[in-house]
């Protein structure tokens, strides 16, 4: 065969060469697969047989990645792009490692651990697994690392088994006692380059086994994901695989790797509206595909993985200052089959009250909803309550894939499985100031400028006066108030609402004009600091008091005459009436017409020897 192939400018033509002769090897790196529907859909490499991320997300996605533990059982967390992920570790080749009793069948609920050297095709190095919530859906991606093999048409079946429980562990060993609803997901793979096929299975305390003659509670029947469509997977049969997120970076060779991507929601795992959780997770190499002949053999973990579809959202109203007795209204799209609130069970339509909190919060301020399936929500306060107004909403978030976004009384939640959203709206009380304001007559307020102490010509301003502030017939703190120098009373961080404000008695030298109980409604936020004041006002004026004093003395001896006086005037006044003379004492003491009002007085004394 003769290639006519023209060197490229800078390219040397030795380097052609030996890409050509590379080519026909066949030893060039295999080309680089596209993603199934459900990689593409989820955004997962999920089965193109290496870790590489090529257009998406892959495995090697989540470098570098932290080992923790003491080898050769160490695992490793990390979130990345919104993907959650667990690598487990595991003993090789070694007869220290952990394992499965000789026998030991997937069926067994709580299956008898001991140590023992693996064989070759099932002697697990790693195992990964990754999961993310996408459009509404729950996506699990699952790979496995085996030790180099001794053919490279060794058939690979792997168990990935999910507990609900995270506590209640088997008898010797730290497996965790098997639940009704249980997965276990099997990795068959068949040595030759025949694409893995993925069965589900899930433990039931009643009804058919798949083993039939088993009895419940065992593994139920199984469903082919693979032939569903809900599932897709690779093994990197033929070529080499880098491993960069292994705790050393390592290049795994023909059929050492393999993984997974499923549909956990289209599946029937996480139905559409329901929640459904898993806290444990290990891998099981089996001897075969066949639940009713395969023994276990080597056992990679358990790790705590959390594997959910739903989440939790808490709601908490605060008023500022807190602790403040008002409802507050709210309404939100939570819905779900499961959901489970703490202030009701249909949360469309809520009230919160922060009453009696100071430091903490309550059941009372608290909405708390658990069971909340992935998707998106709302959640949204209603108008303010009279004396409040909305001071603004902070909201956490924590879980892959969660989150949130405010615009003004409206959180827009979009919850992902394992999500914990945390909203705290506050609300402050509006206070309001109410000022009085004392003037009186006085004809001394005169010239310009005018005397300290006078507010306009002939108006002094009246410092000694008290008014009582009450809510209904309650005197709120400090009442009654007394005017300053300056005449005024002020009194502010008022809730909004009606008070009844008196005057409870004048300066000294003055009358009460207006005795009756004013209600003044407090409906402005305000305070007596403010620069220019806009609360609530009232003006009380009083009538200045006079005197007049009339001696009599008889100048021939007491009781030599007498005399007697009456004054009229408007209005009467004390010692004296418009309808009989009153007896003027023959002392030097005389009579005092007290507190009389600015007025005309007419007085007639008449001496009576």
């Amino acid at each position: 065969m003769t290639l006519g192939i023209a060197p490229r400018r800078g390219k040397p033509r030795w380097l052609i060469l030996v890409a050509i002769v590379a080519l026909c090897m066949g030893i060039l790196p295999a080309a680089v697969a596209l993603a199934g529907p459900v990689g593409n859909a989820s955004g997962f490499e999920d089965d193109d047989g290496n870790l590489n991320v090529n257009s998406t997300f892959d495995w090697n996605g989540f470098d570098p990645t932290t080992w923790t533990g003491t080898a050769p059982n160490r695992q490793s967390t990390k979130i990345a792009s919104g993907w959650q992920f667990l690598g487990l570790e595991d003993a090789q080749a070694a007869n220290g490692d952990s394992a499965f009793a000789g026998g030991t069948k997937q069926d067994h609920s709580c299956a008898t651990i001991g140590t023992g050297k693996a064989p070759n095709k099932d002697d697990l190095k790693r195992i990964y697994v990754s999961s993310k919530d996408v459009g509404g859906k729950t996506y699990l991606n699952l790979a496995w690392v085996r030790i180099p093999q001794n053919t490279t048409s060794a058939s690979a079946h792997v168990g990935f088994e999910f507990n609900k429980g995270t506590s209640g562990t088997c008898a010797g060993s730290n497996l965790v006692q098997r639940t009704a609803g249980d997965m276990l997901i099997v990795y068959d793979f068949e040595g030759g380059g025949e694409t893995p096929v993925l069965t589900l299975r899930r433990w039931v305390t009643s009804g058919a086994c798949e083993v039939t003659t088993n009895t419940a509670p065992c593994w139920g029947v199984a469903t082919n994901l693979t032939a569903g469509g809900f599932a897709e997977a690779r093994v990197n049969v033929g070529t080499t695989a880098l491993d960069t997120i292994a705790p050393v970076d390592e290049t795994l060779q023909d059929s050492e790797f393999g993984e997974a991507g499923i549909n956990l929601t289209d599946s029937g795992v996480f139905p559409a509206g329901t929640c459904n959780s898993f806290g444990k997770v290990f891998g099981v190499s089996r001897s075969s595909g066949n639940s009713s002949q395969a023994a276990m053999k080597d056992l990679v973990g358990p790790g705590n993985f959390n594997l959910t579809n739903c989440g939790t959202v808490n709601i908490i109203k605060q008023t500022n200052p807190r602790g403040l007795n008002q409802a507050f209204s709210f309404t939100s799209t939570l819905t779900g089959a499961q959901l489970s609130c703490t202030a009701d069970t249909t949360p469309a339509s809520f009230s919160l009250n922060d009453n009696g909190n100071t430091s903490s919060n309550s059941t009372g301020n608290t909405e708390s909803c658990a069971n909340v399936p992935a998707g998106s929500y709302t959640v949204t306060e209603g108008a303010d309550p009279a004396g409040f107004a909305f001071q603004g909403v902070s909201c956490t978030s924590s879980g892959t894939g969660t989150s949130t976004s405010t615009s003004g009384k409206v959180v827009t939640i979009t919850m992902a499985g394992g999500g914990v959203v945390t909203c705290t709206y506050t609300n402050q009380q509006q206070l309001g100031a109410i000022k009085i304001t004392k003037t009186g007559a006085d004809k001394s307020c005169t010239g310009d400028p005018l005397p300290a102490g006078c507010s306009a010509p002939g108006v002094r301003l009246l410092s000694g006066a008290t008014f009582s502030i009450k809510v209904g017939t309650t005197a709120i703190t400090g009442s009654p108030f007394t005017t300053n120098a300056n005449g005024v009373v002020c009194v502010d961080n008022l809730a909004f609402g009606p008070y009844n404000v008196k005057e409870e008695s004048p300066p000294t030298g003055y009358a009460t004009d207006d005795t009756s109980t004013t209600v003044i409604t407090v409906d402005t936020n305000a305070k007596c600091s403010d620069a220019t004041f806009v609360g609530e006002t009232k003006t009380y004026t009083n009538t200045p008091l006079s005197d007049i004093r009339v001696t009599f003395n008889s100048k021939a001896g007491v009781g030599v005459t007498t005399a007697t006086i009456q004054c009229t005037g408007d209005p009467d006044f004390a010692g004296g009436d418009d309808a009989a003379p009153v007896n003027l004492p023959d002392d030097s003491s005389g009579r005092f017409l007290d507190n009389l009002v600015p007025g005309t007085y007419s007085c007639t004394v008449v001496v009576d020897p």
